[in-house]
């Protein structure tokens, strides 16, 4: 079974791909690899924030 990544990894993980894309350090083949990974990390990173977000509303409205 593959291991979790934290928010905050996923979050340095997309910024140092895109640091490399930046500055040209990525050949042609390690792009489509590093944008297949950017694409996995940004789907995990959406879904936490989705699942985050519905959960401090459900604490909000059990607060009125």
């Amino acid at each position: 079974m593959k291991q979790e990544i934290k928010y905050e990894e996923a979050v340095s993980q997309l910024e140092d791909i895109v640091r490399k894309m930046e500055n040209n350090e990525l050949d042609i083949d390690q792009l489509g690899e590093q944008l297949k990974k950017a694409q996995m990390l940004l789907k995990l990173c959406k879904d936490r924030l989705t699942k985050t977000d519905e959960e401090i509303k459900k604490i909000l409205e059990s607060n009125k």
